[in-house]
């Protein structure tokens, strides 16, 4: 698990923000992409909430010079094996099965399974796993309830995900066991309807300088 750990921790520690893409138009998810990397946000999660989740990741990754792609939403087997075939290199999930543990072990595409308490964060260390989603992390208790689990779950390290902003995201950046944050703040809807990509690599630029 050790260097399937450490090719987790190579990818998130690109960056402070991880986007976090529902992508409806495969059209759009090239140049969203090399706006998020323009900004500097290399490693870009794509849900697999629509339609076009799989053929955005192909593209992202067979056309995006600098983009490390990578597949979210994962809920099963046979979407694990679907996103590896489209070429994700990483691949998070909201929360974790027997089933997504047992797939993720055949493979050398590392897994960011979601954890959202004390006793799944257990489960998921006696897996190996030492790299987990905290999700979802405001509705779940925030910076401070993920604060909590810093000493008693010393040595694991999460990336925690839902209701973060460019506002707050800093509450959890400043944790010491927190590598990264996901986010959708980054990509608006609107501003990806407009194909406005010099608006998006403003809002990366900006997520990206957290890093400071």
């Amino acid at each position: 698990m050790s260097a399937k750990t450490d090719k987790l921790l190579s990818i998130l520690k690109l960056q402070p923000v991880v986007p976090v893409l529902v992508i409806d138009d495969a059209a759009t998810a090239v140049p969203l992409a090399r706006a998020l990397v323009a900004g500097g946000l290399k490693a870009i999660e794509i849900t697999l909430r629509t339609q076009a989740a799989l053929d955005a990741i192909r593209a992202v990754a067979a056309e995006v010079e600098g983009a490390v792609a990578g597949a979210g939403t994962i809920l099963n087997a046979a979407q694990f094996e679907q996103a590896v075939e489209a070429g994700s290199q990483f691949i998070v999930s909201p929360g974790t099965t027997q089933e997504l543990i047992d797939v993720a072990n055949d493979h050398e595409v590392p897994l960011l399974p979601g954890a959202a308490t004390a006793s799944e964060v257990m489960g998921l260390r006696e897996e190996g796993y030492q790299v987990m989603k905290f999700f979802p992390a405001e509705q779940a208790g925030g910076a401070a309830y993920l604060k909590s689990l810093s000493s008693p779950l010393a040595g694991t390290l999460f990336c925690p995900t839902g209701g973060i902003s460019l506002g707050n995201a800093r509450d959890y950046l400043s944790l010491p066991n927190v590598v990264c944050v996901g986010g959708s703040w980054v990509a608006p809807k609107e501003l990806v309807a407009k194909g406005d990509w010099a608006g998006i690599t403003k809002l990366a630029a900006e997520a990206y300088a957290l890093k400071g």
